[in-house]
């Protein structure tokens, strides 16, 4: 491979990998139901339990990822994000029909959208992890760290954009959850895809140097947000310039592909000792026939004893490729999956509450609530530890962190939403960041995307008993009705206790994941060990 060929594909990867950053960029979504919630239960005239069912719907559609995760073995990326794309413009622009007033379906109908515009980010999220998993596999956890990140800010910069351009107007909100997803699909039908590896030198070391500058453009991308949101719009000509200060600042990584475009115009020759990984058709090549012949007879006599093995051989190691059946017949697999269960369901429900949370602790506007949780949930950047610490175990600090985020809620002392937002904004973007790496470490890349799918299952099942049930009912038990089938509550006890039992729930997730992180600590200890030889292999080369 020459460096021309090398740097060409390495730039079109890296436009891939912008594409891909835009498109997590809008693919959080889902996660901005507070801000028209409010709008739809008075249109509605919706209960507290009749309105987080709605969210529950929204939530239920990605159960339906299944078939995204399927799919994705089967389909090519572009086709993938185009179903999202024309999904989430269906569900999202149906919704915008029902605020604006323009339209009165029934409430089976509303259940049916909110599940749509939820499906169509797991398609979205499908295309973009799984290309970018295979992609990148030597760096799968900061580039997942980075994709998560954008997923949120993306509350965030819906949030601040309609804030700053619409002032908070629920209608044109959902609008551009509409049109902006369905456009921006559009354009990275055009570049994401798997590009072929190289195993190179170079390769590693520039894929270690571009990951830190697109670390560098989100986190200033989140400081920006979080300025923006402690200073408030002040008149319109501030909120422009804030919005194409935002735009300009999400579009600068496309300098990363173009750097390297321009880098595979320059260089010429090639430089085929610098490739770690030759074909072995020339090794192939070398073998006589006797050879092949006398080969092939030795493995007819040992069949018999290779079929018997072979029941023992094809068990997969945790760390190898595992089918979604065998990954469900470990125990491993349950451990992840009901410790995420515990983290993003308690999340969850403080997100899709949180319009009803601050009016009962005495906030008319929450949309500096969800930004505060959207922004302080992308301040994590994914890295595997010097020590080689299983990853299980940042999971495990983030939910005794949450669990402590509950109980301060819970009091209702002041400015406990601000703190309360920001601790349940850092540990859910923890859980997710970390979980999505741990997939693919524990059980491999091959049905990476079934199994991904698999876990964010987890989101419905969460969002139902969490926020469906707990939170629906404990509210509805402490509500006022009011004049058309509604009820409103406030005051600290509308929510104390759901708070004490989603942190109950955070305890027992932080004891499965320490279990987990005890179970799979060899397995990081040699990813660890395979790094620090690989590095010294590397510098003992260049020597």
């Amino acid at each position: 491979m020459g460096f021309r060929e090398t740097y060409t594909f390495s730039a079109w990867k890296w436009l891939g990998f912008v594409s891909a950053v835009w498109v997590q960029t809008i693919s959080g979504n889902n996660y901005t139901f507070s801000n028209y919630s409010d709008a739809l239960k008075t249109l509605m005239n919706l209960t507290q339990l009749e309105l987080n069912n709605l969210s529950v719907a929204k939530d239920v559609g990605k159960a339906f990822g299944l078939l995204a995760g399927l799919a994705s073995d089967r389909l090519p990326t572009p086709v993938i994000l185009l179903i999202g794309a024309i999904e989430g413009l269906i569900g999202y622009g149906a919704q915008w029909l029902v605020v604006s007033q323009k339209i009165q379906p029934p409430y089976w109908q509303m259940c049916i959208l909110l599940c749509m515009g939820g499906n169509s980010t797991t398609w979205m999220n499908t295309a973009v992890l799984v290309t970018c998993m295979r992609n990148f596999r030597c760096n799968r956890g900061p580039v997942s760290g980075i994709l998560k990140g954008y997923v949120g800010l993306s509350t965030a910069i819906f949030t601040d954009l309609c804030s700053a351009l619409f002032s908070d107007d629920p209608a044109r909100f959902l609008i551009m959850l509409a049109v902006i997803p369905f456009a921006v699909c559009l354009t990275a039908i055009f570049f994401l895809r798997e590009i072929p590896q190289s195993a190179s030198v170079a390769a590693e070391k520039e894929e270690t140097r571009y990951l830190a500058i697109f670390n560098i453009v989100a986190v200033v991308v989140a400081v920006y947000l979080l300025t923006y949101d402690l200073i408030g719009s002040t008149n319109q000509v501030f909120s422009f310039i804030f919005s194409v200060i935002l735009l300009i600042l999400l579009a600068s990584p496309l300098a990363v592909p173009v750097y390297s475009f321009v880098n595979s115009w320059r260089l010429v020759g090639f430089k085929a000792d610098m490739e770690r990984q030759e074909p072995l058709l020339n090794e192939e090549s070398k073998v006589t026939e006797a050879e092949k012949t006398e080969v092939i007879a030795e493995e007819a006599e040992v069949v018999v004893e290779e079929e018997v093995a072979a029941v023992e051989m094809n068990r997969p190691e945790i760390g190898e490729d595992h089918t979604i059946l065998e990954a469900m017949g470990t125990g491993d697999f349950w451990l992840l999956f009901v410790s995420f269960l515990c983290g993003v369901g308690t999340g969850l429900a403080v997100m899709n509450n949180m319009a009803q949370i601050g009016l009962a602790l005495g906030h008319a506007d929450v949309s500096i609530f969800l930004s505060l949780t959207s922004i302080w949930g992308f301040f994590w950047t994914d890295h595997l530890r010097k020590a080689g610490t299983p990853r299980p175990l940042w999971n495990a600090a983030s939910q005794i962190l949450m669990a402590v985020g509950f109980l301060l809620m819970a009091l209702a002392m002041p400015g406990c939403l601000y703190i309360g937002s920001i601790v349940v904004g850092i540990c859910y973007g923890v859980r997710v960041a970390v979980t999505v790496p741990v997939a693919s470490e524990l059980f491999g890349l091959k049905y990476y995307g079934l199994i991904y799918n698999i876990l964010t299952l987890n989101l419905p099942i969460g969002s139902f008993l969490f926020s469906g049930l707990l939170a629906g009912y404990l509210y509805d038990a402490q509500a006022t009705p009011t004049p058309g089938g509604g009820n409103t509550c406030v005051g600290a006890h509308c929510y104390g206790l759901v708070f004490i039992i989603m942190a109950i729930a955070s305890v027992i997730g932080f004891g499965l994941d320490v279990l987990l992180a005890i179970r799979t600590k060899n397995v990081y200890t040699k990813m660890f060990t395979s790094r620090k030889l690989k590095k010294s292999s590397t510098t003992s080369n260049g020597q």
